[in-house]
């Protein structure tokens, strides 16, 4: 399959189709049903022609803005979380009455970010979705708006669906929205003109975006670009349009946005470590502590951190920072924070004589650390 041209889109055996809320709701606030059933008839004929499919669906929330008597998308996070708890049911409903026209079953998956950089939590959802897939079943995937706090969310199911198609080993992925594609100025401007197909996100670097959404949904075109940069980067290829455009953008058709892959596929523990959660604290490293991360050949050790940042447990995500200020990698720690300040600048000799084995060992090991950079999912390598 050619990840560098859109009959990528027709030749994929796997796709991952992400569509938002502004695509699902009606101007009153209501989920759009017809608007669902056009999606799912098209997404039953790629099935019917023996491609699998992973739906990644906004409109919780937007669903349950009616049934909750609002006439506008909440704000705070108890009432959204209501609305989604609203929602939530009829919208896999829906799916479910539009999918069972065409024969097929729908599975529902909530995730949050937690789910995707904790070893066990990431392996279980890889399993469950295979499994979905293996018995002829289409996934439902959505952020749990329902009891996700802000700490521990995605930020917008556009990222969501960029993990996702790593997490599922997606051949391409396809992102529907309110405009068809990436323009070069905001569609709304006089004289806008939709670029077709951008061999790399560089090349588009000065094109003017907002980041912000429409009113029932979070994510503006920064987020939809930044899902396209994770999924690109591992070896994804993406189209980026709009909703009415998806049985074109799937037959290979120009219509929106193309990207084309740029990189070779990562492990899915370096993906969900560089992309999947915000970092729960920092670590300061010396300049050679920054020198041997960078090389790519060495676990993180006490001896190279002169300062330790936030509130963490052991397991949680963490940045590593050289001298000047620069994040120069993401890693799982492997202590609480408040176990390391008394075993900074100390050597692994002088750990295990004063204080035994087990205060020892690494403090980002190499397996689970991963570079900043152009993709950030650099390998650390070896250790020496």
């Amino acid at each position: 399959m050619n990840a560098t041209s859109r009959s990528a889109l027709p030749a994929a055996r796997r796709l991952v189709v992400k569509i938002g809320s502004s695509s699902l709701t009606r101007p009153d606030g209501h989920l759009d049903v017809a608007a669902l059933g056009a999606l799912v008839d098209v997404l039953a004929e790629r099935r019917s022609l023996g491609q699998e499919v992973v739906l990644v669906t906004s409109g919780a929330i937007a669903a349950g803005i009616g049934p909750a008597g609002l006439t506008a998308r909440p704000r705070d996070l108890a009432t959204m979380q209501a609305c989604a708890m609203l929602g939530q049911g009829e919208l896999v409903a829906r799916y479910s009455e539009a999918f069972a026209v065409h024969g097929l079953r729908v599975g529902q998956a909530l995730l949050t970010a937690e789910d995707t950089v904790r070893r066990v939590r990431y392996r279980n959802a890889q399993r469950s979705l295979e499994k979905l897939l293996a018995l002829g079943v289409v996934p439902v995937v959505n952020e749990n708006d329902a009891v996700t706090i802000d700490e521990l969310r995605f930020g917008d199911n556009d990222r969501l669906a960029a993990l996702v198609s790593h997490l599922v080993r997606a051949d391409a992925m396809v992102l529907l929205t309110d405009v068809d594609g990436l323009h070069d100025a905001p569609p709304s401007r006089p004289g806008a003109r939709r670029i077709s197909y951008v061999a790399d996100l560089a090349d588009v670097a000065g094109v003017e975006v907002t980041a912000r959404g429409s009113s029932v949904g979070t994510g503006g075109m920064v987020t939809k670009l930044e899902s396209v940069r994770i999924a690109t980067e591992a070896g994804v290829p993406v189209v980026l349009t709009a909703a009415g455009h998806v049985a074109t953008a799937l037959a290979g058709g120009d219509v929106g946005t193309f990207f084309a892959a740029g990189g070779k596929r990562t492990t899915a523990r370096r993906l969900w470590i560089a992309h999947a959660a915000r970092a729960a604290g920092r670590l300061h490293l010396d300049a050679g502590a920054a020198r041997a991360v960078l090389g790519g050949r060495a676990s993180l050790l006490p001896a190279g951190i002169t300062r330790v940042e936030g509130q963490f447990d052991a397991g949680d995500p963490v940045e590593l920072v050289a001298p000047d200020g620069t994040v120069v990698a993401r890693g799982l720690v492997a202590y609480d924070a408040a176990e390391l300040p008394p075993l900074l600048g100390r050597s692994t000799y002088e750990l295990r004589a004063d204080l035994g084995e087990g205060y020892d060992r690494e403090v980002v090991h190499r397996d689970d650390l991963v570079l900043e950079g152009r993709n950030g999912l650099s390998s650390s390598g070896s250790a020496t």
